[in-house]
């Protein structure tokens, strides 16, 4: 069987969605698909290829279609630059065939629009479920073979509007166990990334859009003491000037910024506790979001803190993890002193999600996919 994924995305990139992508094509690939992955070249600075950038195997093809870059116009709109780029290259797709007997897999709508009107089997895998724009969604969606949701809120609200439950796959994502399951003590893993040995560490990694809750955390560290470190590790060039000009009084926090996806573990290692801060204020954080740092911070057996919301409760829950009130940096900081306070509650929570993170690996992920497309 062979399988065209098709996105519009810059890769590699240092965002989460560009390693998932490319994470799923050598899992389809390993799993004996023949892969083979469509995106648009585009000017970038990580000059590293896919499969170095993101230590995959070179097991799938890569091609690289004609895209465009407006530079100039990036300069007085950044949000327009953007469209423009991307609505070209949906267009040149309009005039690249798939062959009858090949999938097309694709995380965009307009993409899976295109295929569905040339007459392609489309799978159509959806990471939310844009409120203010769902009739256009939907249209662009609708003909779609099968549907991949990541969560089961997710599959419900298809359900909901248009598409028959049986088409639909709940696959949350899922994490490269054996990367994670770094078998390294504490103290080297600072030693290793630099970090003090003389502070209890509480880290966080991804980006920081609002959303993300990284603000939430670093507002907590007002109600904690000069004896705990708030680790931030990630977020764009753009989104780290405007956080570290937001926090740059608090006396307890260290912004690290971007770091190699390879140095990851490291950081998870050397942390006493992760944070999943999440806010409850969107639609994508409280139902629909399948955070790929969630399972890392589970294969990494540290201690995990998580906002109470429902999408982190479908892989969450009290026994392998320590919930605090989604939005609120004083329950935050009450649940890390409590953790810091309790080896025991910390050891057993940390255990168990070690053990439920061998369920979501990317591997098993991909042959209940196939599996389910068959």
């Amino acid at each position: 069987m062979k399988l065209i994924y098709i996105d519009a995305a810059r890769l590699p990139t240092e965002k989460a969605h560009g390693y998932q992508i490319c994470k799923m094509c050598e899992e389809f690939s390993s799993a004996g698909l023949e892969v083979v992955l469509w995106v648009p070249s585009r000017d970038n600075e990580i000059k590293q290829n896919i499969y170095g950038y993101y230590g995959l195997k070179n097991n799938f093809k890569i091609v690289k279609l004609i895209s465009w870059n407006f530079l100039k116009i990036r300069k007085i709109s950044v949000k327009f630059e953007y469209w423009l780029r991307n609505y070209i290259f949906f267009f040149s797709l309009l005039f690249k065939n798939v062959e009858r007997d090949a999938l097309v897999y694709t995380r965009i709508p307009e993409i899976a629009f295109i295929y569905n009107l040339k007459g392609n089997r489309v799978i159509f895998e959806s990471h939310s479920w844009p409120e203010s724009k769902q009739n256009i969604f939907k249209f662009l969606t609708s003909k779609s073979k099968l549907i991949i949701a990541i969560t089961k809120a997710l599959k419900n609200v298809f359900v909901e509007n248009y598409f028959p439950e049986n088409k639909i796959l709940v696959a949350p994502d899922g994490v490269d166990f054996e990367k994670f399951d770094l078998v390294i003590l504490k103290d080297e893993a600072r030693r290793k990334i630099n970090l003090p040995n003389d502070k209890k560490i509480i880290l966080y990694t991804g980006h920081l859009y609002g959303w993300k809750g990284a603000q939430i955390l670093a507002d907590a560290s007002e109600f904690l003491s000069n004896n705990e470190l708030i680790i931030f590790v990630g977020g764009t060039d753009m989104d780290l000037v405007e956080f570290r000009k937001r926090n740059q009084d608090k006396k307890n926090i260290l912004i690290v910024g971007q770091k190699k996806y390879s140095e990851m573990p490291f950081y998870m290692k050397a942390a006493d506790i992760l944070i999943l801060p999440n806010s409850g204020k969107e639609d994508i954080s409280h139902f629909y979001t399948s955070p790929l740092k969630l399972f890392e911070y589970m294969a990494s057996r540290t201690p995990v803190i998580a906002s109470d919301l429902p999408s982190i409760r479908e892989i969450l829950s009290e026994k392998n993890c320590l919930f605090f009130k989604p939005d609120d940096p004083d329950d935050l900081a009450k649940k890390i002193e409590i953790l810091l306070n309790s080896e025991e509650i910390a050891a057993e929570i940390a255990e168990q999600a070690y053990e439920d993170a061998k369920n979501y690996t990317w591997e098993k992920r991909a042959i209940n996919i196939i599996n389910f497309i068959k």
